[in-house]
């Protein structure tokens, strides 16, 4: 059986977009930004510069330019958001339709015989496609109300490390690392779902042909 180019895409692009898409869920760098707190330590007063990360389901905040690092479920105003909610049930159902996608269009695929399994192939291709699609509409969400998703400020320097919270700090929040992950993840998906579809409608099962032709041409012996 020939397999087109835009079939092996699909194969590659399917699988690596599922990673990209996990990867940035399970990252607490979708947005961050910095603040400069005021604290009292054993030597006086000092100034804190803070970095602030969220995620989907982790918060993490960390003293620049030392080791303290506190991460968090979220939690408060950022937890209850009904758009942080949403976001969250549309990335898991993303994953969730690109994993089965993806188990369709390899049993579909059936790379040990002569004969695929073309709807199947076809429904695993929509299935990444569309997996991809819902990916793209989570991360808009997130990414236009970025800076208007509830956060509240915890204190998560322990008294162990000698630091008082006096204020909280006022954020500057831009988006992060995981964010981007998930935007090339979700391009990939749709492309990885695309090219499968593509791929599946122009495929030919050369043994098939042969096949026909030897029917044929018996038929015509027989009408001879």
């Amino acid at each position: 059986m020939h397999t087109p180019v835009s079939m092996l895409m699909g194969v590659v692009f399917a699988p690596l977009g599922l990673v990209l898409v996990f990867t940035a869920a399970v990252t607490p760098q979708w947005r961050e930004g910095q603040a400069r707190l005021g604290a009292a330590g054993r030597g006086g007063a000092t100034e804190l510069l803070l970095l602030r990360s969220d995620g989907l389901w982790e918060s993490c905040l960390q003293v620049v330019h030392s080791e303290v690092k506190e991460c968090w479920p979220v939690s408060g105003s950022y937890q209850r958001d009904a758009r942080v909610r949403m976001v969250q049930g549309m990335v898991l159902l993303s994953l969730f339709l690109c994993g089965t996608g993806i188990v369709l269009a390899s049993v579909g695929v059936r790379c040990w015989t002569d004969i695929p399994l073309r709807s199947v192939a076809a429904a695993g291709g929509l299935l990444v496609a569309l997996a991809g699609v819902l990916s793209l509409a989570a991360l808009g969400v997130y990414t236009h109300n970025l800076s208007k998703l509830g956060i509240e400020v915890d204190s998560t320097i322990s008294e162990t490390q000698g630091l008082n919270v006096q204020k909280p700090p006022q954020l500057t929040l831009h988006p992060a690392g995981s964010l981007y992950f998930g935007w090339v993840g979700a391009w990939v998906q749709v492309l990885g779902g695309a090219a499968l579809l593509l791929g599946f409608k122009s495929m030919k099962c050369s043994s098939c042909h042969k096949q026909r032709l030897k029917d044929s041409a018996e038929m015509y012996e027989v009408n001879c």
